[in-house]
């Protein structure tokens, strides 16, 4: 194998910044069981609305092949322009309450993935990642009026209990963020992955509820803020679009009905713990509510003073 740490260019302004140590990471490679576009509208959210910097970007020439996955170019008129270049690359991110976290992002390379996880894993290590944590979304015989179900997988248990829907036993197709894990946690580091269970009718199309399910799980496993608002607002639009064509056709309504009794049968009626908790932690009550905010006022007064 062609030595790995060649793939990587450093971003030299940043590199040597201690702050980038002990960071959680990301992993967001397209390409692999997109289904509700989640990692394109995740990836968008987190660069769109987050401070971010540029740590290091991956040699994709040597990783992309491009004849079967041609990048765009736009041609005006007479001469062609904006070459569209693919890149991957990790980025330094802050979510909104200042807690900082890695992202890599990009398409999954076509080529050369032994190379590519040894030197996503080197450079982990280097940056001494604690949680490395991957999602994507798969296309499921189950209706959209139920609450997405997920599959959570990894060496934290902690992180599963509560949470998981299903768990099932089976070959799957791999993607280099499953590699990229494997090796991390045959190295000692710490790794969730969340495959949310996205209605299959609405696989192919942008489904902003599942990117709101993915950035809930992220930020409960890793404590992070991350922005949802304008997802929310995109997926009431959604919502209300599905349900008009729900209402407009009488197949439609028996295609999902059918669903409902399904999944009403056979996914379990467990109780799943609220992402806002740890896995040990139980909601508080109305006394606890109260004497929270009670010493919230008090202390709010005495700065005041």
């Amino acid at each position: 194998m062609l030595d790995p740490l060649s793939l990587i260019r450093l971003n030299d302004e940043v590199v040597d910044d201690a702050s980038l140590q002990g960071r959680d990471l990301i992993i967001a490679l397209d390409g692999h069981a997109d289904a509700g576009h989640v990692l394109r509208q995740v990836r968008g959210t987190l660069l769109d609305e987050l401070d971010a910097r540029l740590v290091a970007t991956f040699d994709a020439d040597q990783l992309i092949n491009y004849r079967e996955r041609r990048p765009q170019i736009t041609f005006l008129g007479d001469h062609f322009t904006a070459y569209q270049r693919p890149r991957i690359e990790l980025y330094a991110l802050t979510d909104g309450l200042g807690t900082p976290f890695l992202l890599l992002t990009g398409p999954e390379p076509d080529l050369q993935w032994d190379r590519f996880a040894a030197a996503v894993v080197r450079l982990s290590m280097a940056l001494n990642v604690r949680l490395a944590a991957s999602f994507n979304g798969v296309p499921m015989p189950v209706p959209h009026t139920r609450r997405l179900g997920v599959t959570v997988y990894g060496n934290r248990p902690d992180l599963a209990e509560g949470v998981t829907t299903w768990n099932p036993t089976a070959e799957v197709p791999a993607s280099a963020a499953h590699l990229i894990e494997l090796e991390l946690a045959q190295r000692g580091r710490d790794v969730v992955g969340f495959t949310l269970h996205v209605p299959h009718y609405l696989g192919d199309a942008e489904y902003p509820q599942v990117a709101v399910a993915a950035l809930e799980h992220l930020g409960a496993a890793m404590g992070l803020g991350l922005p949802t608002d304008r997802l929310r607002e995109a997926g009431r639009s959604v919502g209300e679009q599905i349900e008009s064509q729900v209402a407009g056709s009488p197949e439609i309504q028996r295609m999902v009905s059918k669903f409902e009794q399904r999944f009403d049968e056979h996914v379990p009626q467990q109780e799943r713990r609220s992402l806002l908790l740890g896995a040990d932690e139980q909601l508080p009550d109305g006394d606890d509510l109260g004497h929270a905010i009670e010493a919230y006022l008090s202390g709010r007064r005495a700065d005041d003073d």
